[in-house]
């Protein structure tokens, strides 16, 4: 009998189910929904922890399943946000501009808006000229594919020279991290184009949209995070699942033997890499707009690094356990990070939570390296273990003691 694709992975289900109804309580107890018991504030710390999970997901296809250990992936998180980011604020200048040129005597020409609009973004950086890579920022579909084009173009060049001179291990890792640094680094300096240090701000006032509350918005880019959030979970689990998820995990445990068995290694690796890095530009251009601003930082390899640390103690290799260790440690950091956690006092000494979370994070990472290798996935398993059928299991094998099992079969 043909297994489908949802019995082979059943934690689709369950993953889509628990987001739904996690997505309509949500939705049901925020400000928008006039209940107020959850508030704006913190719905967007929800959507942007749902972005955050998307590009767990998607970590964790690259390392948990194919076995690269990629620290960029945040870099592609930021382009994508940066791309989506140029829109809204050229599309918001141009607003504030044709308004407040429009009560002058004669009606301005398209050349004065554009050069106020250019003066008005620039001007933090001692310039009034559009950058070539602003040419599209006034169309938003054409943004739009730049936040797929973008991040991808440089996902599948960096991936190419890399796989194609058989890069791996630790070695393939540090080209990633330098990649990531190199990009910060030019982010920085005000040539870039992109404001350099300030980054591109205001990211969470949409266009035309002056009269729509907060409280809505959020709500509207919740949904659509969470919306991206179950079409890139469907997405991974089928890519991991059939044929070209088990030659996946091949080059994972034994890259030599896969090619010594035929198939082209470096075009499988290819392809995953390129596939996550769209999917982290995606979920970077929705946490963007509700985070208000990106800078430069937001790229720095520091941040590839945190998100290896979600997925390992998540549970690398579970798309569902990357998902979990990805908003466990978000909502932790915010919550840590906030103020909210009262100090503890030592009589010598007083730990600031704001001050020291990130050492506890280390900790834990330390702790469920060498513990618990498995995180948070690891949990489940054990609960699906004792509830799977035993297996008939004898020496059916042509030697002795050679072992074939007939699933589904109950020992008698």
């Amino acid at each position: 009998m043909t297994r489908t694709f949802l019995t082979q992975n059943r934690s689709v289900f369950w993953f889509l189910l628990a987001l739904g109804i996690f997505a309509l309580i949500v939705t049901v107890l925020s400000e928008a929904a006039g209940n107020g018991m959850i508030s704006t504030s913190f719905v967007k710390t929800l959507g942007k922890t749902l972005c955050l999970m998307l590009v767990a997901v998607a970590m964790d296809v690259v390392w948990g399943y194919t076995g690269i250990l990629s620290l960029g992936h945040m870099a592609f998180f930021g382009l994508g946000g940066y791309m989506i980011g140029m829109w809204l604020m050229y599309a918001r200048t141009e607003i504030i501009v044709t308004e407040s040129l429009l009560a002058a005597a004669l009606p301005p020409t398209p050349q004065e808006i554009h050069d106020s609009i250019g003066t008005q973004i620039f001007g933090v950086v001692g310039s009034s000229q559009f950058p070539a890579i602003w040419i599209f920022a006034h169309s938003f579909w054409l943004q739009i594919a730049m936040v797929v084009l973008v991040p991808g173009l440089l996902a599948l060049v960096f991936g190419w020279l890399a796989f194609r001179s058989r890069v791996t291990g630790v070695y393939l890792s540090i080209l990633t991290q330098a990649m990531t640094l190199a990009l910060s680094l030019y982010l920085f300096q005000n040539e870039s184009g992109l404001r350099g240090n300030n980054g591109l701000s205001g990211l969470q006032n949409l266009p035309g949209l002056d009269d729509v509350p907060q409280s809505t918005l959020s709500i509207a880019f919740f949904w659509a995070s969470a919306a991206a959030l179950g079409l890139g979970y469907v997405l991974f689990a089928w890519v991991t699942s059939g044929k070209f998820g088990s030659v996946i995990r091949g080059i994972r445990d034994n890259e030599s033997r896969v090619r010594f068995l035929g198939y082209h290694v470096e075009g499988y690796k290819l392809f995953v890499f390129t596939l996550t890095g769209i999917v982290a530009g995606i979920a970077g251009a929705l946490y963007y707009p509700q985070a208000g601003i990106i800078n430069p930082n937001e790229i720095a390899p520091i941040a590839s690094i945190y998100l290896a640390v979600w997925v390992a103690i998540g549970g690398r290799g579970r798309l569902y356990g990357a998902a979990l260790g990805a908003a466990l440690v978000s909502l932790l950091s915010s919550w840590f990070t906030s103020g909210a956690v009262p100090s503890v006092p030592l009589g010598f000494y007083t730990i600031q939570w704001t001050d020291w979370w990130l050492v506890l994070l280390g900790v834990s990472f330390v702790a469920v390296t060498l513990l618990a290798p498995k995180g948070i996935g690891g949990l489940f398993d054990l609960i699906s273990t004792r509830h799977t059928i035993p297996e008939r299991v004898g020496d059916f094998g042509p030697d002795k003691g050679a072992r074939r099992t007939v699933e589904g079969e109950e020992e008698k």
